[in-house]
């Protein structure tokens, strides 16, 4: 005689769903690995968008170079020229220079990040540099860290939220 221990005992009730209880416990647990996995993930996006505006600072860096070799801009005549503004280096103003980096990074804005260049040009008793800041759009959320960088090609950092400069400390 083969069957369930219920049939044995003319027990045939036949359960449909779950319990309230059987339900709380799904959903616990579910809250649980919610609640672990958002700051986890939430840390991620955070280092990725850190990582990619090191990247596009150190692009600025290098456009910064190549925009000054090529002598787009020269403010005091002497050939020697100067360096750019983010729009100059996403579009030269001779029309036959490729963009030095691209359009999206020449708007100021790029994976969670402001990005903004001030420019000293070249003068008789000054010689041409530039400042870049990379600062978090939404601070403690795209990204914590600040960035900056000049023409000494070095990207600093400050993670306290005080802005960067040539004393704050340099990456790796």
């Amino acid at each position: 005689m083969r069957g369930t221990l219920g049939q044995w005992y003319g027990l045939t009730h036949q359960r449909e769903g779950f319990t309230l209880i059987e339900l709380l416990i799904v959903i616990s647990i579910i809250t649980i690995i919610i609640g672990i996995a958002v700051p986890l993930m939430l840390r991620t996006r955070m280092n990725v968008n850190e990582t990619a505006a090191v990247g596009c600072v150190r692009t600025i860096s290098t456009a910064e170079q190549a925009f000054r070799s090529a002598i787009i801009l020269d403010a005091d005549g002497n050939g020697d020229g100067d360096y750019g503004a983010l729009q100059d280096l996403a579009n030269p103003s001779t029309g036959q220079q490729a963009p030095f980096i691209d359009p999206s990074l020449g708007s100021g804005a790029k994976h969670g990040y402001s990005f903004t260049i001030a420019v000293t040009p070249g003068t008789a008793t000054q010689t041409p540099a530039y400042e870049c800041l990379a600062v978090p759009t939404s601070p403690g959320r795209t990204g914590v860290r600040q960035f900056f960088v000049d023409e000494s090609s070095i990207i600093r950092f400050t993670a306290d939220g005080s802005a960067p400069s040539v004393s704050s400390t340099p990456i790796g």
